[in-house]
C-alpha cells in the first residue's frame, strides 16, 4: 500500500495516459493562442501527438501563445480533489522558481486546504527544472513511492537530486525566450540575426542561462553531445531528448548518442506551456548525473 500520492504541475510534460498509469495527479495550466483578431483559451491536456504538432504549427504560422502560472485557486482545487479522494499524504512538484513562482501558490494552497482537511500532510517541492527534467523527478518519486518510502523521505531525495539534472538546449528562434523574459534582448537579437546557436543550460538557481555560442546547428549539436562525456551516470541515471516539433533533429541527436556512447535516449515532444516560451524547432536533452550543475 502506498504511503503517499504524487501531484505535479502540467509543466512536467507527462503524457496524459502516462500520468494516469503512474497515478500522478496533474494540475493543468491554461494557455491562450492569439491568431489575428481571434483569441482562444486552451487547457494543457493534449492526448495525441497530433495536438502537440498542431500547436507548434500555429506558432509557425504567426500565432502568439501566452501562458500563466498555475494560480492559487487552481492549486486549491487540485489539493481539495486529492483530499476528497482520501489522500492523506502527498508530495507536489512545481517547476523551477527561476522561471515561475508556482511553488509559492502550492505552499499557500496546502495551508488553505488544511483548514478544511486538517489531517492532510501535503508537501511541495520546487524542482529547479521544468518539462522533461521535472518529469524525470516525478518518475523518480513514483519509483521511490512504490518502494514504500514516505513523502518526507522522497522530498529529501528530490531536493538532493534536482541539481544533478543537466540540460543542454538549442532553440531555433531566440525571440520566443526574449518575449517571455527568459533571456535578454541583446542575446536574442545577436543570435537570431547571425545564425548563432546559443547553448542554454539551467543554473543551480533554476534559471536559464546562455553558457556559450556556436555557429550553426551542426556545430551546436556536436558541442552539446560532447558535453555528456564530462559527467558520470548516477544511480538514478536517466536521459531524455525533447523537441518542439522537430523530430528529424531530435532523431539525429539520438543517433549521435548511439554512435558516441551506445545510449539511445527516449524522444519526447514538449508540451505547450514551455513550448510557448522556447518556440517551434527547439531540441534539447536532459539527464541525471552524479555531478551537480556547473553553473
Amino acid at each position: 500500500m502506498r504511503k503517499f500520492e504524487i501531484s505535479a504541475d502540467s509543466t512536467c510534460d507527462l503524457y496524459k495516459d502516462e500520468a494516469q498509469k503512474l497515478g500522478v495527479y496533474i494540475g493543468r495550466l491554461n494557455f491562450v493562442i492569439e491568431q489575428g483578431k481571434e483569441t482562444e483559451e486552451f487547457l494543457d491536456d493534449f492526448s495525441s501527438e497530433e495536438e502537440y504538432v498542431a500547436f507548434f504549427q500555429k506558432l509557425r504560422e504567426g500565432a502568439v501563445a501566452r501562458t500563466s502560472i498555475l494560480n492559487l485557486q487552481a492549486h486549491v482545487d487540485l489539493f481539495t480533489k486529492m483530499a476528497e479522494d482520501g489522500v492523506k499524504n502527498a508530495l507536489h512538484f512545481s517547476q523551477s522558481k527561476g522561471l515561475s513562482p508556482t511553488i509559492d501558490n502550492a505552499v499557500k494552497a496546502i495551508e488553505i486546504v488544511k483548514e478544511k482537511y486538517p489531517d492532510i500532510n501535503y508537501l511541495a517541492v520546487e524542482t529547479n527544472t521544468t518539462t522533461v527534467g521535472e518529469g524525470m523527478l516525478v518518475k523518480l518519486a513514483c519509483k521511490l513511492r512504490d518502494q514504500g518510502k514516505t513523502n518526507a523521505e522522497v522530498k529529501e531525495i528530490i531536493e538532493n537530486e534536482k541539481n544533478h539534472i543537466q540540460h543542454f538546449i538549442l532553440v531555433d528562434d531566440l525571440m520566443y525566450l526574449r518575449r517571455g523574459g527568459r533571456i535578454g534582448a541583446v542575446s536574442a537579437v545577436f543570435g537570431t540575426v547571425l545564425n548563432i546557436k546559443p547553448i542554454i543550460e539551467f543554473t543551480k538557481e533554476g534559471k536559464l542561462e546562455v553558457v556559450r555560442k556556436e555557429k550553426g546547428t551542426k556545430k551546436a549539436m556536436k558541442s552539446i553531445v560532447s558535453e555528456f562525456s564530462k559527467f558520470t551516470k548516477s544511480e538514478n541515471f536517466d536521459i531524455v531528448i525533447v523537441h518542439a516539433d522537430n523530430l528529424p533533429l531530435a532523431t539525429e541527436l539520438q543517433e549521435m548518442f548511439e554512435k558516441e556512447y551506445n545510449i539511445k535516449p527516449e524522444i519526447r515532444i514538449m508540451g505547450p506551456i514551455i513550448g510557448a516560451h522556447v518556440g517551434p524547432g527547439m531540441v534539447a536533452y536532459a539527464f541525471i548525473s552524479n555531478e551537480e550543475r556547473p553553473y
